[in-house]
């Protein structure tokens, strides 16, 4: 029973996953292809460093492999296309789900709320998986255009990127479990989400705000050069933290949500 929600949520997103999956795998291609012709344009490395280059997640030299990779994926679009798609499945499995009347049928079966909750996340999982292992094997496919990221690197600044995808959807399910509002759960999510964005990229070059990037799951997760010093044990405890903090949330409002 409970793996027919599973399904039935993914068949439900098929379209969208493959869709999200699938354009960025097409644009991580083009930009490892045209690395070289790149690579020796040293002129690019002066854009870094600006406020108009922060805001894009450039940090370090546009002509290194590393940087290369974080200005034109890992700090923009790779998490942007990631939120877009754990934001708004969080946002639609709860409250979506209770606005258009359906929700309800589900609870009424003989399951816990724990358990339904749990499968929902592990459909997000299983959605946020495939966009990660998307880029992961494109950007990997990088290596024979000159690229020089290795492939351990490159898994595991995915998977913290995936773990920050699951921090937020987490954190639109458990709004619209206590609210019972897509839109309303989607907003706030969508809003916390870009304001971390912010702070973790502006916090370079505007010191005043340097103290709160530790506030950014961006931070945590890509914001601080991890293409170039690796993913530590820290950045993947804080992300697993906040993770289960949002998950315990959801747990909570969707266990006092008035569904009938």
């Amino acid at each position: 029973m409970l793996a027919d929600i599973i399904r039935l949520d993914l068949r439900l997103r098929r379209r969208s996953t493959i869709g999200y999956a699938a354009g960025m795998a097409i644009y991580a291609l083009v930009v490892v292809a045209l690395y070289p012709s790149f690579k020796n344009q040293t002129s690019l490395d002066s854009l870094s460093g600006s406020t108009a280059a922060a805001l894009f997640g450039v940090t370090g030299k546009l002509t290194s492999s590393g940087g290369w990779l974080n200005a034109n994926i890992y700090s923009n679009f790779f998490p942007l296309i990631m939120l877009a798609l754990t934001i708004g499945y969080g946002a639609t499995s709860l409250a979506g789900q209770d606005e258009s009347g359906t929700l309800a049928l589900v609870v009424a079966l003989p399951m816990r709320r724990r358990a339904i909750l749990f499968q929902k996340l592990f459909a997000m999982a299983i959605q946020a998986l495939v966009l990660a292992a998307a880029t992961t094997v494109c950007a990997v496919i990088g290596q024979g255009f000159q690229l020089t990221v290795p492939t351990g690197d490159l898994s595991a600044i995915a998977l913290a990127l995936m773990l920050m995808g699951l921090d937020f959807g987490l954190v639109s399910m458990a709004i619209g479990a206590a609210t019972g509002r897509r839109g309303t759960a989607l907003g706030i999510a969508s809003a916390l989400a870009a304001a971390s964005y912010l702070i973790s990229t502006l916090a370079t070059t505007i010191p005043r705000i340097g103290p709160g990037r530790y506030l950014s799951l961006f931070y945590w997760s890509v914001g601080n050069d991890q293409i170039a010093k690796g993913v530590s044990l820290a950045d993947f405890i804080v992300l697993v933290i906040v993770g289960f903090c949002a998950l315990l949330t959801a747990l909570i409002a969707f266990r006092r949500a008035d569904l009938n």
